[in-house]
């Protein structure tokens, strides 16, 4: 039996396990978490945007910020440029660079930016999106002056080689994983049919990593689930929009596997994410049957022209409450109070 099939199988037996009470069950037996369990991480993405000279040093600033409050890790969701840059060699070791400024770990997920919009400048998307694997997932660890060890999909489903930029790793009790969706339509749009072919396969293996996420979860009888992306069309499940002609759905690995895989676990779950620009915290995740997800969170992290970035509080143990969310704000960049959102 192929590996990525085993995956699925367990990740559908530990779902019939939550539905029957099996981890509840389990979690009630463990000890009980203290405060001391709570710890914090950094979130932010969609940026920077613009020639370095002008959104360089703003950029470092907020790192040097995010490197004064000391988090567990940061997570940069993607974008790390705008649509139009430069998508050479050059572009991509400058942004490389800018990582490796992170006193900590920095764990990367990439967005549409950094490689699917690269023929608007002539560019072959899927070249870049090995160029640029080949440099920011070159090992098995975050990026970062004091990197974190993570384990990614290439190796552990090898069914998936090629996603080495799906990660996860554990923190105090804590499942994190990344996993690799695109705005605003996830590659469906791509310029060429190979483009095209590579978002069906890749939300195949986004899928499977999810639904792994929530078995090593319960595995390891975690105490939540902290999941990272880029893109924001996933927030809108079971409702169809219609955007320029074409009718924007929940991505598969959202709407089928991540929602109701989050319904039936029995511990807090929160989906990061960017692509819109608006700093966002909220619950808008609502089952088949149109009832809300009680479990599940949602953050959205600041983006250009905004680029601030929001420290996350996990405290699992606090029911009403188990992640607490406060912007980081940058002085250097644009107060977000006084410029509308993209979507205003």
């Amino acid at each position: 039996m192929p590996i990525c099939r085993r995956g699925a199988l367990r990740a559908l037996a530990a779902l019939g396990a939550w539905a029957g009470g099996g981890w509840a069950q389990a979690a009630a037996q463990a000890e009980p978490s203290a405060d001391g369990d709570a710890f914090e991480f950094v979130a932010l993405g969609d940026m920077p945007y613009g020639p370095d000279a002008m959104a360089g040093p703003s950029y470092r600033h907020l790192i040097g910020m995010i490197n004064d409050a000391a988090p567990a890790f940061s997570i940069h969701v993607g974008d790390f440029k705008d649509g139009l840059a430069s998508c050479d060699d050059d572009e991509y070791q400058r942004q490389w660079s800018n990582f490796q400024r992170f006193a900590g770990a920095l764990v990367y997920t990439p967005g549409d930016n950094d490689w699917f919009d690269c023929h608007r400048r002539g560019d072959d998307p899927l070249e870049r999106l090995q160029a640029l694997r080949e440099r920011f997932f070159a090992r098995a660890q975050s990026l970062g002056q004091r990197p974190i060890a993570l384990q990614r999909q290439s190796e552990q489903m090898p069914a998936f080689a090629r996603y080495r930029e799906n990660q996860r790793w554990l923190h105090r009790g804590v499942v994190f994983a990344t996993f690799h969706t695109v705005g605003a339509y996830n590659g469906y749009d791509g310029p060429a049919p190979a483009v095209r072919a590579e978002a069906g396969a890749r939300e195949a293996a986004n899928a499977a990593w999810i639904r792994e996420a929530f078995a090593l979860a319960h595995r390891q009888r975690a105490r939540a689930l902290v999941l990272a992306t880029q893109a924001e069309a996933m927030v809108y499940p079971y409702l169809d929009q219609r955007d320029r002609g074409v009718v924007r759905r929940p991505f598969a690995s959202i709407g089928s596997v991540l929602l109701p895989l989050a319904e039936a676990a029995p511990i807090p779950v929160l989906l990061v994410h960017g692509d819109f620009h608006r700093y966002r915290t909220d619950q808008p995740f609502y089952n088949r049957r149109g009832q809300p997800i009680a479990n599940l969170w949602r953050l959205e992290v600041f983006g250009e022209p905004r680029m601030h970035a929001v420290r996350v509080r996990v405290q699992p143990q606090v029911r009403e409450r188990p992640f607490a969310f406060t912007p980081i704000w940058n002085p250097m960049s644009t107060d977000p109070r006084l410029v509308p959102g993209p979507n205003s």
